[in-house]
């Protein structure tokens, strides 16, 4: 069971709300190892000294702010403790503002809140009365040591808590050379400016997000699968005498399992999209095998098989 990022109380006025902070995503990208070419070993990266070339501890490392080019103040750790916020337990609400006022650049990340037992009513209420304003309340919270800005908002039977960025960390969009003219002081005519809203009109839809996939993820698990085939990777996990080649097996048992769950699974894409799918199917579908592979399975597979007999045998001898 996912175990909560933080727990506290959601407040706003008098009332608290016992919650918890759960993730509200799911990290899906397929993370690579990288390796010695010359003999497949792990590389490693080391804390090194620019001007020595010595590796240096953990207990030696202090951090410190470049103020110019090659110029340090190194800040002491009851520096950074300082000016810490203070730590607290409870999401403070400041204010409710309506929703569709809140512009989409601000949000960052989604997390789901959970009531804890007995504290469904509170939690039902709010969740309620934010749906029926349209509203969302503002709210601050510190997890670790720093201080978030976040935006409470009701989904579904669902509060979510959004973490937003401050306006310092965006860029001010006027710091751009953007087209300040309308439609007439670039000659566009009324009938350009109706051909482009029928358009638009009739690519129109419901939003419906089981429409969109990661078709890099998908085509590049499809990549996997075929150097796991052609490596004779698939077959091994039929192999399993020893304790330690079970362990191994079932390790990559679990890994193609996964990945075939993933290729096969059955998505709704637009046109294009499943168009440029098939293709590559297709073209998977019609590049040749590598025959290597197969035969050094089968062997292994032979073997597996040939290996109770062996024990039967020397069962009957004794």
């Amino acid at each position: 069971m996912a175990r909560p990022i933080w727990s506290g109380t959601l407040s706003f006025g008098l009332l608290n709300i016992p919650v918890s902070l759960m993730a509200g995503e799911r990290r899906t990208d397929l993370s690579f190892r990288m390796l010695d070419s010359r003999n497949n070993a792990r590389v490693r990266y080391e804390r090194v000294n620019a001007d020595t070339g010595d590796e240096v501890p953990w207990k030696d490392i202090v951090k410190a702010y470049e103020y110019d080019k090659d110029s340090y103040v190194v800040l002491e750790p009851e520096d950074i403790q300082a000016a810490a916020p203070e730590s607290r337990d409870s999401i403070d609400v400041d204010t409710f503002v309506d929703a569709c006022d809140i512009s989409p650049q601000y949000f960052e990340k989604p997390y789901v809140l959970v009531p804890a037992k007995k504290a469904e009513k509170g939690y039902v209420l709010l969740r309620e009365a934010l749906t029926r304003t349209g509203k969302a309340g503002i709210a601050r919270v510190v997890i670790r040591t720093r201080e978030h800005l976040c935006a409470v908002m009701p989904r579904g039977e669902a509060l979510l808590l959004i973490m937003m960025r401050f306006p310092q960390e965006l860029v001010d969009i006027s710091e751009y050379t953007l087209p300040e003219a309308d439609a007439k002081g670039f000659r566009i005519t009324d009938k350009e400016q109706a051909f482009s809203e029928q358009l638009i009109e009739t690519m129109a839809a419901p939003w419906d997000p089981s429409q969109y996939t990661d078709d890099f993820r998908e085509r590049l698990q499809l990549v996997i699968r075929k150097r796991m085939e052609a490596n004779g990777v698939v077959e091994k996990q039929e192999d399993a005498e020893s304790p330690v080649g079970e362990n191994a097996a079932t390790n990559v048992v679990d890994f193609m399992e996964l990945l075939q769950q993933s290729i096969d699974r059955n998505r709704r894409t637009p046109a294009r999209k499943a168009a440029a799918t098939k293709a590559l199917a297709k073209k998977a579908a019609a590049e040749p095998a590598p025959k290597k592979a197969p035969r050094k399975a089968a062997t292994k597979k032979t073997a597996a098989k040939k290996a109770p007999a062996k024990k039967s045998a020397a069962r009957k001898r004794a």
